[in-house]
């Protein structure tokens, strides 16, 4: 299991819960994860959002969360 820090407007999804629990290894599993636990989640995740594994950026779907001390959901930035 890991723990996926949500930011705050995403509880409404969640049932409150800002952290929640998703049996996954990777970042794909993760995305995959919260779809299934919390339907409301999908047009969120689907539009794009940005994993960060212990401080860092994943960089693909394939990146290992397996190991992770902190995982936290961020939404992509946009802009120039």
């Amino acid at each position: 299991m890991v723990t996926v820090n949500l930011w705050s407007s995403l509880e409404r999804f969640t049932g409150g819960q800002t952290a929640v629990e998703i049996e996954a290894e990777t970042v794909a599993g993760v995305l995959d994860g919260l779809k299934a636990a919390y339907p409301g989640l999908a047009p969120i995740l689907d539009t794009g959002v940005s994993v960060v594994i212990d401080g860092e950026v994943a960089t693909g779907r394939h990146a290992s969360v397996a190991d992770a001390g902190e995982v936290f959901l961020m939404q992509r930035m946009k802009g120039g």
